[in-house]
């Protein structure tokens, strides 16, 4: 009954082995027509649902089918071809569109567009003067996405217009008034109802603030929210925000401010730094104590203040950069030389007086048939000379991280036989392996100057003779030929350095012949044969380091950032701001009059940029338009040195722009290439020209370019 059953498995096997629609899908799959070969074989599995070759295929075909439809839009995502990731998400979710492939693409696509809407209202804040609003914006699409390039390029124009320590976001231009206080000892509740009537602001007291507390204070020609903040600090007393037009004060206790202060909570997922000094970081600097980390994802999440939480962002941002790499270009040779000559008469060594064939014994009656033989040759002259080199070369690249040991053998491992004897057991045998050859041990330290300080060893082993253990159980060992060398070095990026003299030389003499007359100084070559042989070997170590990435250090705004006081990390700086800046604009709040820097009208084009940049990072190149005009025109730059964040655009060197007019701004995200390291690149406008209401053109000047330093 089973080779019936076999028979029958057997066959079936064969004939869906054998399927037309299996081979039709094979060769459309071959091809890259995975989608026709899915609807093959899902048409073939319908009319045979019992076809288990058939479904199995179905559902391999149908993988292969959304693996490929994913690669290629994720092409065309770094392309920034939206509309065709589009069309392949449509064609990915009627192949299955609860796919985890599929539902990531969806999320990614939807999220892309939300950056690209919310970065044209940042992008429009930014050129009003809504600077936290602005900020805000771009910090939320960061979070979400840390490496998209217009909110990095916004980022660092806003980082230059608008530096530490940030205003709230609720304050509005009735905080923004100038105002003069001249009070002496007046009670505080005075004080506050005189700027609260002046400036239509509401003060509401806590009950433990003491209102009757005198205050002296002369200020002139500062803010509402200045006046508050150095009020605020001379008296311990604290403000919360409920409304933009109302104001809590309270003590600065820590009672209270557990009782008043609101709290956030924010996740960290870090790309490069560890997270467990992340953490030993937030508790040291921001004295937050609410700290939970996650090994596996990586993750920090704090729990403090909105002041306190932005401020270990900005930390965190610092300790959370690629370390650097280094490729290490080895080269190590091993130059070998022998050099054997033999010269001199070698005589007869054996004679013997007997009889010739004759076998080992012999009657002594046959003496005198004895006769004398020497061996023939009687004399032979040995004249030969023998030379010989060799080369080993090795050539590996390593490339590794910072601080981190690189290590490359190349030779053989002996096998050494131990026998071990036990009672009533008997004999075991073991084996053990040793390393012979070259090994090379690498650490590299990449300094911020692009030069390497490394600390080589290096130790290169021959085999010798083998050596055996006498007694009973003989264990075989071998004579290990060692040399080593170990040295720390600071090298330039591609300098090359060369390490030689581990050399290794060996002279003999050897003396065949008579005895005695052999050895005589000149004439002992009549009477022997003398041997002289010579080997040398060297080692040389050629190691050139070549820099691929350094460490990016943040700009100076990131690198000093307002920290509050001790016993409050997240305070308000209590230090008045320049003149200058008393009108600053607020969320919310249109753009300041004529005596706002950028509202000043002026009859040219401005550029600015990042002053220096590494190798791949993002250069922000912002075009100003101060005049009464809209300005119309091309950034023109060195395609070869730089090329646009945004894929597809400006290819030929030229970006074009259209700008508002009284500080309208427009910032472009271009990326380093390689080839600009070292050198500088010029960014200037081209063929500028304004519009007034009415469409009338007139050319506009522009001042000066923009030069942009480039590091390797």
């Amino acid at each position: 009954m089973k080779t019936p059953t076999l028979l029958i498995l057997l066959t079936a096997l064969l004939a869906g082995c054998t399927h037309p629609a299996l081979r039709d899908a094979d060769t459309l799959s071959r091809r890259g027509d995975h989608e026709s070969a899915l609807r093959l074989l899902d048409e073939a599995s319908r009319r045979e649902p019992q076809d288990l070759a058939l479904r199995n295929e179905l559902v391999r075909q149908r993988d292969r089918t959304l693996m490929a439809l994913a690669s290629q839009a994720e092409t065309a995502r770094a392309l920034g071809q939206w509309d065709r990731v589009q069309d392949l998400l449509q064609r990915m979710q009627a192949v299955d569109g609860v796919a985890p492939r599929t539902r990531a693409l969806a999320l990614a696509l939807e999220r892309a567009r939300s950056h690209e809407s919310r970065l044209r209202d940042a992008q429009a804040q930014f050129q009003s003067g809504q600077l936290d609003a602005a900020r805000a914006t771009v910090q939320q699409v960061l979070v979400e996405d840390p490496g998209q390039p217009q909110a990095l390029a916004l980022q660092q124009q806003l980082r230059q217009r608008y530096s530490p320590p940030p205003l709230p976001s609720a304050l509005t231009a009735a905080y923004q008034k100038p105002l003069s206080l001249e009070f002496r000892d007046a009670p505080l509740r005075t004080v506050f109802e005189a700027m609260g009537r002046g400036a239509g602001v509401n003060f509401v007291f806590d009950k433990e603030v003491k209102g009757d507390a005198k205050v002296t204070i002369y200020l002139k020609d500062v803010t509402l929210d200045e006046a508050m903040r150095v009020i605020l600090a001379t008296q311990q007393l604290e403000r919360k925000l409920l409304n933009d037009r109302s104001v809590l004060i309270y003590p600065a206790t820590a009672a209270k401010q557990r009782e008043h202060q609101e709290l956030v909570t924010r996740s960290f997922y870090l790309n490069n730094a560890d997270v467990k000094q992340a953490q030993a970081l937030v508790r040291m600097m921001a004295k937050t104590r609410d700290v939970f980390i996650d090994e596996r994802l990586n993750l920090l999440v704090a729990r403090d203040t909105p002041e306190v939480i932005a401020m270990v962002d900005q930390l965190i941002a610092t300790l959370d950069l690629p370390e650097p790499e280094v490729m290490l270009d080895v080269e190590v040779l091993e130059v070998s030389s022998d050099r054997t000559a033999e010269l001199g008469l070698q005589p007869a060594t054996d004679a013997q007086y007997a009889l010739p064939n004759a076998p080992a014994l012999v009657p002594w009656s046959s003496r005198g048939s004895f006769t004398t033989l020497v061996t023939n040759p009687l004399v032979t002259a040995r004249l030969k000379g023998s030379a010989g080199a060799s080369n080993t070369l090795a050539n590996p690249k390593l490339r590794a991280r910072n601080r981190e040991k690189a290590k490359v053998q190349i030779g053989d491992k002996v096998p050494v036989f131990t026998s071990t004897s036990t009672a009533n057991v008997g004999v075991s045998t073991a084996v053990n392996y040793l390393d012979v050859g070259i090994k090379l041990e690498v650490e590299p330290t990449v300094q911020l100057d692009n030069e390497v300080v490394m600390k080589v060893n290096l130790e290169v082993s021959t085999l010798g003779p083998k050596e055996t253990s006498g007694g009973p159980q003989p264990a075989t060992a071998y004579r290990i030929g060692s040399r080593n060398a170990s040295t720390s070095l600071r090298l330039r990026d591609g300098e090359t350095q060369v390490l030689a003299g581990l050399i290794k030389a060996e002279d003999g003499k050897g003396i065949s012949g008579v005895p005695y007359l052999s050895e005589t100084p000149l004439l002992g070559r009549l009477f022997g044969v003398h041997t002289d042989t010579r080997s040398k070997s060297e080692i040389v170590l050629l190691i050139t380091p070549h820099v691929l990435r350094n460490l990016s250090l943040p700009d100076a705004s990131r690198s000093l950032l307002a920290s509050g006081v001790d016993a409050n990390p997240g305070a308000e700086s209590a230090r008045l701001r320049p003149a200058a800046l008393v009108a600053v604009p607020m969320a919310g709040t249109p753009p300041a009059g004529p005596g706002a820097p950028l509202a000043a009208a002026s009859d040219a084009l401005r550029l600015a940029a990042t002053a220096d940049v590494v190798v791949g990072d993002i250069v922000a190149v912002t075009v100003i338009n101060p005049t009464a005009l809209s300005a119309e025109g091309e950034l023109t730059y060195d395609p070869t040195l730089v090329v646009p964040a945004q894929p597809g655009a400006g290819a030929n060197g030229r970006l074009p722009f259209k700008i508002g007019a009284r500080g309208g701004q427009q910032v472009f995200a271009l990326r380093a290439l390689p080839g600009a390291a070292g050198q500088s690149v010029e960014f200037t406008l081209n063929g500028a020209v304004g519009r007034d209401e009415q469409g009338s053109t007139s050319p506009l000047r522009s001042e000066g370019s923009a030069r942009v330093n480039v590091e390797r």
